[in-house]
């Protein structure tokens, strides 16, 4: 006979989303148990570039808009988590810099003064120069102007390691999931051989979210994907830079973080503009001199010589938004006891969080009796993907 398992919220997807509301669910007392078929932060998490955005670069035509209203206040509530005094106590986790930077280079440096001085970006930035700048700047022959924002990024496997802690006992490594009915009504999911009842079921499973909705016989709601073509460099002339890199547009033209490789060297992981449209549509040898053109007219000091390069393709799962726009805001859908959502952003995933526990408080969802988890397979961690590309 199978194994029947209850629990306050049951969750699928051990992405940061999902890790992230199952630690705040157990903080508050809930019972929870939470599925992964895969490893945990593997998917979209791991492929994060850890920046905790604070909404500036969505700002860049001057004007504030929704997304940059929307994500403001995350930065603080990361900050205080990381400090061990917010809604989690994710101390310990490593925090890659204090600061993200908006860099100009010197030939649209000017044209940026009146941006700057705007009321969209006032208080959010400040100007840094000389010894404060990025050590990857700190060379003569740079021109440009580099601003610091009041962002911060962080080191994803370590948050990974960290949440997954939080999670106790109540992590399950499954791979086939089915709808759990009685009388028709969904109570819960069978979960390889276990059974296991919920009083509410949500899935955060990013791109795997739209597979387990068609498991349910459900196509609401409706999923997009936002693809990028990510490149990845390695290489001992590399220097620490967490920088958006400013072109004429709405975007960054390159997007810029730095990551701590196994073997102690630096990797840089670029995305912006560089990897939307025109570099989905390239080959990856093409997008690797596309950014290596790029990085010797923007950096010429940095000595590409030993480098070595991968890139990577990256579907952003979201939903579906007219004409594939970026949503806003982290998202959830309700139906009957099963809750669907996306972060849509890594920032993001303490909204998603709070809008699952909204719905719960909304409907008088309370922590039920405590009862023992039997002991459950445990999904491995997940590997940043420049150790699984680059040698």
């Amino acid at each position: 006979m199978p194994s029947v398992i209850s629990t306050d919220v049951l969750i699928v997807g051990a992405g940061v989303a999902g890790l992230w509301l199952n630690a705040r669910l157990r903080r508050q007392g809930f019972s929870t148990v939470l599925v992964e078929s895969a490893s945990l932060g593997g998917g979209q998490s791991m492929k994060s570039q850890g920046i905790i955005h604070g909404g500036a670069k969505y700002a860049l035509h001057g004007a504030i808009t929704g997304a940059s209203e929307a994500i403001a206040d995350m930065p603080r509530r990361w900050r205080e988590a990381l400090a061990g005094d917010g809604e989690l106590d994710l101390s310990g986790v490593r925090l890659l810099s204090q600061a993200h930077y908006l860099w100009s280079p010197g030939t649209i440096a000017g044209n940026l003064t009146s941006f700057f001085a705007s009321k969209a970006v006032r208080g959010r930035v400040d100007q840094v120069k000389g010894e404060q700048l990025p050590p990857a700047l700190q060379d003569k022959r740079f021109k440009g102007k580099v601003y610091r924002l009041a962002e911060l990024v962080i080191d994803v496997p370590s948050l990974i390691q960290r949440l997954a802690d939080l999670a106790g006992d109540g992590l399950l490594a499954g791979q086939k999931i089915e709808p759990l009915l009685e009388a028709g009504v969904l109570v819960g999911l069978k979960v390889d051989e276990r059974e296991i009842r919920a009083q509410r079921i949500v899935l955060s499973a990013g791109g795997g979210t739209a597979a387990l909705l068609e498991a349910l016989g459900l196509s609401q709601p409706a999923m997009q994907r936002r693809p990028l073509h990510m490149i990845i460099a390695k290489g001992p002339s590399l220097k620490p830079l967490y920088a958006h890199c400013l072109g004429g547009g709405t975007k960054p033209r390159l997007t810029i973080t730095t990551h701590p490789a196994a073997d102690g060297q630096w990797v840089w992981y670029m995305g912006g503009d560089i990897a939307e449209s025109e570099g989905v549509a390239r080959e990856p040898a093409e997008q690797i001199a596309t950014a290596q053109k790029e990085l010797g007219q923007l950096l010429p000091w940095i000595d590409l010589s030993t480098v070595q390069w991968a890139t990577l393709r990256v579907d952003r799962a979201e939903p579906l938004q007219s004409g594939l726009t970026r949503p806003d805001n982290a998202f959830l859908a309700e139906e009957g006891r099963l809750l669907v959502g996306w972060p849509t952003k890594l920032a993001l995933a303490p909204d998603f969080a709070d809008r699952v526990i909204a719905s719960l408080a909304r409907d008088g969802i309370q922590p039920g009796p405590v009862a023992a988890l039997p002991p459950l397979p445990r999904p491995p961690m997940g590997i940043p993907v420049w150790e699984q590309l680059l040698p």
